[in-house]
């Protein structure tokens, strides 16, 4: 009985750890493309200069109760209707102390109107985030995904909500 148990834990472990490897390799081609946007002026040189603020003003995107985003520092050259996952629209900082950014997450924007897809954008298996109108930020109904490429998030890597950021 016991054999059984370990060859049939063994059928079920192995196979779902390659898989949960696969799925965090998936996300390898994002973050190497970013990585040198750690340095925020390498960032802001590199076209993503426009920081973003919702109608209130806020530049620290949080929801009490829920989390943080941060700090978003959008590429406007790169909001065009299509996606990229090596070029997300929008990186996204947490601030820390002395006003020091830390690159935590990728953000990938579409406004609905310029989609020309028959179904939602998706990346990484994931289909994005519909945000209707009106909304925070004042803008048109938009889609979008977080990928938290450089912070862990208890919610989910590619839930736009982080638990463990601060504004």
């Amino acid at each position: 009985m016991k054999i059984r148990r370990l060859v049939l834990g063994v059928f079920l472990v192995v196979p779902l750890a390659v898989a949960g490897f696969a799925f965090a390799g998936s996300f390898d081609g994002a973050k190497s493309a970013t990585a040198r946007f750690h340095d925020l002026d390498q960032a802001m040189a590199a076209g993503w200069n426009v920081k973003v603020a919702d109608a209130a003003g806020l530049t620290c995107i949080a929801q009490p109760g829920v989390g943080a985003m941060g700090v978003h520092m959008l590429n406007p050259s790169l909001v065009d209707g299509t996606i990229s996952a090596t070029e997300p629209e929008m990186l996204v900082y947490e601030l820390k102390s002395h006003g020091r950014m830390k690159l935590v997450a990728h953000e990938y924007f579409v406004l609905q109107s310029a989609w020309t897809g028959s179904s939602p954008p998706s990346l990484f298996g994931r289909q994005f985030d519909v945000t209707g109108e009106p909304n925070r930020y004042g803008l048109p109904p938009f889609y979008s995904l977080h990928l938290w490429a450089w912070k862990p998030n208890p919610s989910g890597i590619l839930t736009p909500w982080n638990p463990r950021v601060e504004c």
